[in-house]
């Protein structure tokens, strides 16, 4: 694990006993140390390696740290904090001798090192000699909530971590003076705990959990518990008081739901992938009940089985919205999704225009930008789009192709920029052609343009060529077509690059 010419030392917290609560990096760091150590009582028996018996490995050294004694007399001239203080000594020159020979140490800790874990005597005493890291595990308390299903603190509450072994009237005084508490070694200890809870007014609100996480969990009110039967391994907790309030009465509770639900979000994906969609967007499509829209572009929304999806034809727009409508009335969430931004050539004012009659005026309807071709295809150019420009659909499904060619003739009259969407489909080949031939009419065969086809997605292309050379055979319903102004400008960077740009500055 170590390059280094002495080992490396890692405090691992393995969490409050289940072996799937081991981090990743905990999991990892036991699998590949050279010797493993770990504290146990004197019948051997160690929580910590039983925990991280799953990754261990063949060939280990394992350095067993058996206490000389845990709460009986001792005869040390020190008393017993003198023996547990030449003990941690001597544990820490046993492992000092792996380090010096390269070795790499791990020393196991159940919950996390440094919380009241028996690692941090190891590194009182190697840390300062050796290379050090600590690996933070789940604590006790963090375990004791989770298996309760009670939060421990809420808004501004405050947490108070006590250990059991303090005086009764110091117990009794932190907790009437916290709003959560959390009290660890119980043990011999928990009847002065229990004590100390009722003196502070708190015994009703406490729980016992013992060994939480693990196969021998045991959850309970505290007030019913046996004093007899607590192991040291058991805690005593306090959860956040806002958990003990009143429920929202269930008519008050409904009308509030109803409140949050029952809305129109139209909402723009941008031209391809993830990337190109907004945080806001990720956000209305993960809180969606139902999803709407033509079947290509739900099909970029990953499938969740919590939400129904309707997707629809290219042709139906208005009944596309009505549906999500009346979803929306009777109270779900709706996300009608659009390519691009919805509100350019896509749902947007189909959505609004239905949500304008009578029986729809009482749904929320919000609509969420996106990322447009225009623009996507213009970055992948350059800047095209500098200065003024237009933007134009070829398709002359809602409007007739006459208006669609006074529009092409007045901005190119006009000098403007062209981003062209909608400029072929298998059913419309002509209109390319036709209106090439209109701008010619006003701008230079040696004008630029740029084709940009499925841009961000996986069959991404650009096309850099003219007015002039424009060849409509190229052009499907998948690309974006703008026309520079007299202004636009290619440029060949000192890369092999091409860019294309319109000044922001028009000639006097």
């Amino acid at each position: 694990m170590s390059d280094m010419a002495t080992g490396r030392l890692w405090g691992v917290g393995l969490g409050p006993g289940d072996p799937e609560l081991v981090t990743v990096k905990a999991a990892r760091l036991i699998g590949e140390a050279d010797v493993i150590a770990f504290h146990s009582a004197r019948h051997g028996r160690s929580i910590a390696r039983s925990v991280a018996a799953p990754y261990l490995r063949e060939g280990q050294i394992e350095e067993a740290l058996i206490y000389p004694l845990t709460t009986e007399t001792t005869d040390h001239p020190g008393g017993y904090q003198g023996a547990i203080d030449d003990f941690y000594a001597a544990c820490a020159v046993r492992l000092a001798v792996h380090l010096d020979a390269g070795r790499d140490v791990v020393v196991l800790c159940e919950g996390d090192p440094l919380f009241y874990g028996s690692y941090m005597h190891m590194h009182k005493r190697l840390s300062h000699r050796y290379t050090t890291e600590v690996v933070p595990g789940v604590t006790s308390v963090s375990g004791a909530s989770a298996v309760l299903g009670r939060p421990l603190v809420e808004r501004d509450e405050i947490l108070t971590v006590l250990p059991g072994t303090l005086p009764a009237e110091v117990l009794a005084e932190r907790l009437a003076a916290t709003d959560s508490a959390a009290v660890l070694k119980l043990g011999r200890t928990f009847t002065k705990v229990r004590d100390a809870l009722a003196t502070a007014g708190r015994l009703d609100e406490a729980w016992y959990v013992e060994r939480a996480t693990t196969g021998a969990q045991r959850l309970a009110p505290l007030a019913e518990v046996d004093p007899d039967s607590v192991p040291y391994f058991s805690l005593a907790l306090i959860p956040s008081p806002a958990n003990a309030a009143p429920a929202v009465p269930a008519r008050e509770a409904e009308t509030s739901n109803a409140r949050t639900r029952g809305e129109v979000v139209v909402v723009g994906l941008g031209p391809a992938g993830r990337p190109w969609l907004t945080p806001e967007a990720q956000e209305a499509l993960a809180a969606a009940d139902e999803l709407i829209g033509y079947g290509p572009y739900l099909d970029r929304v990953p499938p969740n089985p919590r939400q129904r999806r309707h997707p629809t034809d290219n042709r139906v727009e208005a009944e596309r919205a009505a549906h999500a409508l009346e979803l929306a009335l009777a109270g779900s969430r709706v996300a009608v999704v659009s390519s691009g931004d919805p509100g350019v050539f896509a749902m947007a004012s189909a959505v609004l225009e239905v949500a304008c009659e009578q029986r729809f005026t009482g749904v929320r309807v919000r609509v969420l930008p996106g990322l447009t071709a225009a623009h996507a295809v213009a970055s992948r150019a350059g800047a095209p789009l500098g200065h003024d420009y237009c933007v134009l659909s070829l398709s002359d499904l809602l409007k007739p192709w006459e208006v669609v060619a006074e529009r092409i003739s007045a901005a190119a009259k006009a000098d403007l920029v062209l981003a062209i969407y909608n400029p072929a489909s298998k059913s419309r080949t002509w209109q390319v052609a036709a209106a090439r031939d209109l701008l010619l009419e006003h701008r230079a065969p040696e004008t630029p343009v740029v084709i940009g086809r499925d841009v961000g997605g996986a069959g991404e292309s650009m096309i850099f060529t003219t007015l002039g050379e424009l060849d409509p055979a190229v052009v499907d319903m998948r690309c974006l077509l703008i026309v520079g102004s007299s202004t636009t400008r290619v440029a060949e960077r000192g890369d092999g690059g091409r860019v294309v740009f319109t000044p922001r500055r028009y000639p006097a």
